[in-house]
């Protein structure tokens, strides 16, 4: 029995230990974007599901929204050429070109994750947002945090986050529950550049109309 206990403590503290690196890196994370009003990245997305697979890219404009303000998001791809997400604190809308019907979902049914930043608009907590913490390192020297978004368990089955040096987010990789597959890489971060209302403010193209819709694959 005292041997089954002795072999037991070594994995008893490997398991502390990585509660306590999964910890450290949410803070980190954390720390860092509730530290910034806004910020501009350029982004990669890759998408693998439902026999499809679908690479764009272009740039993100985030303004945070506080403990109890409503952030803001402008997706603007370079590839595809002319598409555009915009989330206005209220309703996300989906523009493609080429298409005359523009979706608009409110923000309670954005569940899809189209932007796993969501997370991260308001106060980021990560170690109450994310349930099932596990942390690991990458051969880079980066480390990656995963866990199950709250409220999204029926959808998502594990988000992981990779991030650098302090807490800048370098990788956001969506698994959902029926096998697909949402990656977003993200590269030369800039903090606290101008983000105005009337960038989150989404004006329907000459031809084309707003409808009521759901988030598109």
């Amino acid at each position: 029995m005292l041997s089954g206990l002795l072999l037991l403590l070594p994995l008893g503290r490997e398991a502390a230990g990585q509660q306590a690196a999964a910890a450290a890196l949410a803070a980190s994370i954390d720390t860092h974007y509730n530290a910034l009003h806004s910020l501009a990245v350029q982004f990669t997305q890759s998408y693998d599901g439902m026999g499809l697979h679908r690479e764009e890219r272009g740039t993100l404009l985030l303004r945070k929204g506080g403990r109890l303000g409503a952030g803001r998001m402008r997706w603007t791809y370079t590839e595809p050429a002319g598409k555009l997400f915009v989330f206005d604190g209220k309703n996300g809308y989906f523009y493609t070109p080429g298409q005359s019907e523009i979706p608009r979902v409110p923000a309670g049914q954005l569940d899809d994750l189209h932007s796993p930043l969501a997370l991260l608009l308001g106060h980021a907590e990560l170690a109450r947002q994310l349930g099932d913490l596990t942390y690991s390192g990458t051969p880079g020297g980066d480390a990656v945090l995963s866990g199950v978004p709250r409220g999204l368990e029926r959808r998502v089955a594990r988000l992981s986050v990779t991030a650098g040096p302090g807490g800048v987010i370098r990788e956001l990789v969506v698994e959902e529950v029926d096998g697909a597959r949402n990656r977003f890489t993200f590269l030369g971060e800039q903090a606290d550049v101008p983000a105005p209302a009337s960038a989150f403010t989404f004006r329907a193209p000459a031809g084309t109309h707003v409808v009521a819709g759901i988030p598109p694959i």
